[in-house]
């Protein structure tokens, strides 16, 4: 854990929001994610499982936390259990949190070791009535592997197959959209460490230098600022690249009067940051370079626009394709006769954007959120537009991240430079 140390408060106030949507008598349990092996004795880098993370504070593997908000015994209406340290562990390892660094991170008062988890969670269970499980329902989820937390639910419902069981992955959706002020203090930082990532490399960037020195310029900032790195796979697509949308090889060299998409977020304190940007390569846009930049810069500035308190975001992201139909029919992309005839399912101006708009931002880079409520204060969206043009080696993309305010939005990341002007006036300097 290389970030400073983050306000317990924001944990204490996630663990409120989730236990007052729990039926009475009723216990949660979340778990840390596995650590993967990769072959012989190694293993991926450590990443914890969102849930625990956004309940707790925990980033350590082999935690368990377990919430009871209506035990009897006060002490265990909220517990952690954590993998005890020793001496070995310590030397080849690094210790691993005492009971009392975790209070420190969590608030959690009530801290047992492993060893101890099934004694205690037998008096804990054998007093509650129902069981709330969780799992990963996210609506872009494809998981084959299993996970610790599925290992859990099997040994939870063949030691106790008499209790009813619910799922926590509902409530997580409903009220980890919402971002508290702690947490979006958290998410500025994130933003601020992106900020100087892209500052850097705006300087590193001229014709000749590969995608992957200017991701490895990024690392550096990133590192630097206490950030464990990137949010997500980074993508830096020069010139034609920029047209598969998940371009992560960073693998070709960066050619005099080309741009170079950067899909670039640093990560700080487990939460997310996540910008696109498009700049040229020899520091001036061409005349259809910027043509096209600039209708995407116009939806871009719309999309953020419409995106406030009360709007339902079926409806935003139809508001965007129209405004994406525009700017695509005075490029002569498209035609009004393809307007008139297009599929609604597959509107025309599919064909040069191709994905959504927005997604959810927080924890996890596409964080959880509902999709069929008002959008309302405190949720974090992308906003990211682009304009794919493989014929002619053209792809851009503009986003920024997004706070919804009570009178309309907070750009986190608008300071990294975006116009025309802001971006050729910077590379100059």
């Amino acid at each position: 854990m290389r970030y400073h140390k983050l306000n317990s408060s924001i944990f204490i106030e996630n663990r409120k929001k989730f236990t007052a949507h729990l039926k009475s008598n009723a216990l949660a349990i979340f778990t840390s994610n596995d650590m993967y092996p990769t072959s012989a004795d190694a293993h991926l880098p450590f990443k914890q499982h969102s849930d625990i993370l956004y309940l707790s504070g925990a980033d350590q593997e082999e935690s368990i936390l377990v919430l009871f908000p209506d035990a009897h015994k006060e002490h265990l209406r909220e517990v952690l259990f954590l993998k005890e340290t020793n001496d070995l562990i310590a030397v080849w390892e690094g210790a691993k949190y005492s009971k009392e660094e975790a209070f420190e991170i969590s608030g959690i008062k009530t801290v047992f070791w492993l060893s101890e988890f099934e004694r205690v969670f037998n008096e804990m269970a054998v007093n509650a009535e129902r069981i709330y499980i969780n799992g990963n329902e996210h609506l872009r989820a494809h998981v084959e592997t299993e996970m610790r937390q599925d290992r859990m639910n099997k040994w939870l419902t063949e030691h106790y197959p008499g209790h009813e069981y619910e799922r926590s992955q509902p409530i997580l959706h409903r009220i980890r959209g919402t971002k508290s002020e702690h947490e979006l203090e958290v998410m500025r930082i994130a933003a601020e460490v992106t900020t100087k990532g892209y500052k850097r490399v705006l300087k590193f960037l001229k014709p000749g230098v590969w995608e992957y020195e200017l991701e490895a310029e990024f690392m550096h900032e990133f590192l630097t600022n206490r950030s464990r790195g990137f949010a997500y796979t980074p993508i830096i697509a020069a010139g034609n690249n920029a047209n598969v949308l998940h371009y992560i090889e960073n693998n070709d060299q960066c050619k005099d009067g080309d741009l170079v998409l950067f899909d670039v977020g640093a990560e700080y304190g487990n939460y997310t940051c996540d910008v696109t940007r498009c700049f040229p390569i020899s520091g001036k846009f061409t005349a259809r370079q910027k043509e096209v930049y600039n209708a995407v810069l116009r939806v871009h500035e719309g999309a953020i626009a419409l995106l406030r308190p009360g709007t339902m975001l079926e409806v935003f992201h139809k508001e965007v394709g129209a405004l994406m139909t525009k700017e695509l029919l005075g490029l002569g992309l498209i035609s009004a006769e393809d307007v008139a005839n297009e599929d609604p399912a597959w509107p025309a101006y599919k064909k040069y954007f191709m994905h959504g708009t927005s997604h959810y931002l927080g924890i996890d880079v596409h964080d959880y959120g509902l999709w069929t409520i008002p959008v309302e204060e405190g949720m974090v969206f992308t906003v990211e537009p682009g304009i794919y043009i493989p014929e002619e080696g053209l792809g851009i993309r503009i986003e920024d991240d997004i706070v919804i305010t009570k009178d309309g939005h907070e750009n986190l990341t608008r300071v990294i430079p975006k116009t025309v002007e802001e971006i050729e006036a910077f590379m100059a300097g």
